[in-house]
């Protein structure tokens, strides 16, 4: 994760908060270990936090397949706006075969576009409205393309947090501003295209309006455009456009350009400056994201990622639903070539060293305590070791702390085995605990070949793997 948080840290975040409140907490001992050891700040480690936790529950991969069907279906719109620009056009001036009332063909073209723009700035006095039907489709439709059981989670996050710093209307705003004006471009280059192409006569035509009223509007409209640039018919030709006389190429020339003049400045302009406005706005308030540390699912981490104090002691018994995973991970170069030895949790009485240790494999000792645990596991993520054999009391019921500790330590090392051992001769190889362990040790990603019953087939793995590599020193061992 970058030192600054991007968006989509928060957005892997939210989603993971959503996903937590509708299936329950995930096991992340693991997680939160690491989150701890790499966030300076509560909000960081629930950020690092969520990032671990989103690679190992595909989460990430969620939000990336969202992203793509986002990128399609707004694809898919812009072309659709393409073709509706240009279908508006070529509607709105006919075939050519008559001529063209000048002012219907400029309410074909900038009737719904102009309305859409005046419900745009009435939203903004409307509580919890965005105003844009365009972005508010765009997200239907994203949702209708997604797929899957937590498919749903990825927009429901996205409005979520874009919506706590108001960069959600500016983020839809965008998108909308960005298809009407893409539909405008494409309106206008079919505009120029058709005019370039074919002869059009103008006129207008009125049955209870007079000609003064058209002189007045044309007039009124064409301000704009003539500042831009764009030629005005004056107030003879206005006159005798009513459809009753013939009139010459260069009046129709004249009504050509104040049509696309008006199309201009009264469509593509005020969306090319509010998509402007949009972007910039998007980009400030995205930029301002922050994490809202009170929400529920952010709160109840606070102990665990920033504690006051730490506890010590052995967990609650492990259960199905909660179950800690030895994590695969690819170690390009090791710390230790040497095999490496550890004891958890091992009755006080429990000879130690095991009689049979390979005398080139290092013993780190029994771990009985959360601050030897913690010591260990930094030792491990800083000096991964290559090979490593962990011990345990089989005589003892196996509980969600040490499991969670084996996977942990498990999934620091190149190779990790499990010896179930009992130092009780009178007690059976194969009695209930045993079974209990397998079955756990199983469950949290541990193969057969992986756990040992006896410590005799343990320290012969151990043997056999450490007599294939060259023995160097520990580096923490005492000379």
């Amino acid at each position: 994760m970058a030192a600054t948080p991007t968006f989509t840290s928060y957005w892997l975040a939210e989603t993971l908060r959503l996903r937590e409140a509708l299936w329950g907490p995930l096991e992340d001992a693991s997680e939160v270990r690491q989150a701890r050891a790499q966030g300076r700040g509560f909000s960081q480690k629930v950020l690092w936090r969520a990032l671990l936790l989103g690679r190992r529950e595909k989460i990430d991969l969620l939000i990336e397949k969202w992203t793509r069907g986002s990128k399609l279906a707004l694809l898919g719109m812009l072309l659709a706006a393409i073709l509706a620009g240009a279908a508006t056009a070529l509607g709105a001036l006919g075939d050519g075969s008559r001529s063209v009332n000048v002012l219907l063909a400029l309410v074909a073209m900038l009737g719904l576009n102009s309305l859409a723009f005046v419900f745009w700035l009435i939203s903004f006095a409307i509580p919890n409205s965005n105003g844009t039907w365009l972005g508010e489709f765009w997200l239907w439709l994203t949702r209708k393309l997604a797929r899957g059981p937590d498919a749903a989670l990825a927009p429901r996050a996205f409005i979520e947090v874009l919506g706590r710093n108001n960069a959600l209307r500016w983020v839809l705003g965008t998108i909308s501003h960005g298809l009407w004006t893409t539909a405008l471009l494409s309106m206008l280059l079919t505009l120029l295209a058709v005019l370039s192409a074919r002869r059009y006569g103008f006129n207008w035509e009125t049955t209870l309006l007079s000609a003064d009223t058209f002189v007045s509007l044309t007039a009124f409209l064409g301000w704009l455009p003539s500042v831009l640039g764009f030629a005005v018919p004056p107030e003879a030709v206005v006159r005798a456009s009513n459809g009753l006389q013939a009139l010459p190429e260069s009046a129709q020339a004249l009504w050509s350009s104040w049509l696309i003049g008006c199309i201009v400045a009264y469509g593509l302009l005020p969306r090319a400056l509010c998509l402007a406005l949009g972007l910039i706005l998007a980009r400030k308030n995205l930029a301002a994201i922050d994490l809202d540390e009170n929400l529920p699912g952010y709160a109840e981490l606070r102990n665990r990622l920033a504690p006051v104090s730490e506890k010590t002691g052995i967990d609650s018994p492990a259960t199905p639903g909660f179950q800690a995973q030895i994590q695969s991970h690819s170690h390009p170069s090791y710390e230790h070539n040497q095999p490496l030895l550890v004891g958890i949790e091992l009755a006080p009485d429990t000879p130690w060293p095991p009689a049979g240790l390979p005398a080139n494999a290092v013993d780190l000792g029994i771990i009985d305590t959360r601050a030897q645990r913690k010591e260990l596991l930094d030792r491990l993520a800083h000096h991964t070791p290559k090979q490593l054999l962990m011990v345990c009391d089989a005589q003892q019921t196996p509980d969600r702390g040490t499991i969670a500790l084996l996977a942990d330590l498990g999934s620091l090392a190149g190779e990790a085995h499990v010896a179930l051992h009992t130092h009780q001769a009178a007690s059976p190889p194969y009695d209930t605990r045993t079974s209990a362990w397998q079955a756990r040790l199983d469950s949290a990603g541990f193969n057969a070949e992986q756990v040992h019953v006896g410590l005799a087939s343990a320290l012969g793995w151990l043997a056999e793997t450490g007599s294939d590599h060259s023995i160097i020193k520990d580096a923490h061992a005492q000379p």
